[in-house]
């Protein structure tokens, strides 16, 4: 029964549109007791209707094939419980975390996204680009157990009707409980596995791309500039913050790059990492965009092809150490949290949290 559940819902998003095309940002930040808080912003300009999605140990995940179709692809039994968001009610994550700490997320890179050529007959070795993080997340407990998992499957070009018949343009970014990050981005019809030393990700260009951009900011630091002094006059900056002047303020991917890496790096580290969760979120403030600063014509991939308002839908800080998973929806500032110690690791189906919650607020009198 789960097995013919999730073939008709699935079948049923391929056919309504797509699972994840985000233009979003993410960092880690380290706690002084060896656990790691993520970050992670989710925009959109298509609703995706985000539920907080868990699914199991031993849950039957059917792999999406070259036809499009469920249970053609690559099919696997769960070995590690996930918490996550998901897209459309379905138990495919476009974020979460497992049971092990391993944490990460899907992010929209349509200018350089392109799958491997997978024959009809190699269809059963692989699976969609919208399923990786599920499959990454559920099936291992490390970066390395994930390059080497990767390495032996194909993503194919299976496609998503209304997104234009094409496939889910998507990289993914991921960490686990001691720290280590990568990013896998498929480009050219390649499998690319990057070791990210900066813990950041954003959207497009290439992740090499975004990493040799940093040399460009060099000059930024979060210490304070002295005042210039030019023929015996002294030139005092107007304000404070003047060792990060120039640092990019705009929405476009390289700009949230070079942004997340500055501010996450440049967060103290001698706090603890549940304390960390309260920086991440001050952080993740400088990526939400208002309603109305971004529209977008029904042409642009970074909308779905939707058209309209650009938003943040979510945002989320998860804690690999102390095992929370937080969430922030577009509609409320309210900060909803999910213990995943609590949860039936062996539940027979996955389970499903809906966070569109009224507005609350804390009376002082």
């Amino acid at each position: 029964m789960i097995k013919k559940i999730f073939t008709i819902a699935l079948a049923g998003t391929f056919a309504l549109g797509p699972l994840a095309g985000n233009a979003c940002t993410s960092f880690l930040l380290k706690g002084n007791d060896g656990g790691f808080v993520y970050g992670r912003t989710m925009e959109f300009g298509l609703p995706l209707k985000s539920q907080l999605t868990v699914i199991p140990r031993n849950f039957q995940a059917q792999g999406v094939g070259v036809d499009s179709k469920p249970g053609t692809g690559l099919n696997w039994t769960t070995k590690y419980a996930a918490v996550g968001m998901n897209g459309l009610g379905l138990p495919v994550l476009v974020d979460g975390m497992n049971e092990k700490g391993l944490v990460g997320g899907l992010l929209n890179a349509p200018n350089t996204a392109e799958y491997q050529k997978v024959s009809p007959a190699d269809s059963a070795n692989s699976i969609a680009s919208v399923q990786i993080l599920m499959y990454a997340l559920t099936n291992f407990a490390t970066v390395g157990e994930v390059k080497l998992g990767f390495e032996k499957i194909k993503v194919n070009r299976s496609i998503i009707p209304a997104f234009h018949n094409q496939s889910a343009p998507v990289r993914m970014t991921l960490h686990d409980a001691t720290g280590k990050s990568i990013v896998i981005e498929y480009l050219k019809g390649e499998l690319v596995i990057t070791d990210n030393p900066v813990t950041v990700m954003t959207n497009d260009p290439a992740f090499r791309d975004q990493l040799n951009n940093i040399g460009s900011y060099a000059n930024l630091t979060p210490v304070e500039k002295d005042p210039m002094v030019i023929n015996g006059a002294t030139y005092v900056p107007p304000s404070s913050g003047s060792g990060l002047h120039g640092l990019p303020g705009d929405y476009l991917s390289p700009s949230r790059f070079i942004r997340a890496l500055f501010l996450s790096k440049s967060a103290p580290t001698n706090v603890s990492t549940d304390q960390q969760t309260h920086t991440a979120w001050h952080i993740l403030g400088s990526f939400d965009i208002p309603p109305g600063a971004i529209s977008l014509p029904a042409s642009n991939a970074y909308g779905g092809g939707a058209g309209g308002i650009e938003i943040t839908e979510w945002t989320v800080v998860a804690d690999n150490k102390n095992m929370m998973y937080y969430v922030k929806m577009f509609e409320t500032t309210n900060v909803q949290s999910f213990d995943m110690k609590k949860i039936d690791f062996n539940a027979k189906d996955v389970k499903y949290y809906d966070l569109n919650k009224p507005q609350s607020y804390i009376s002082i009198n």
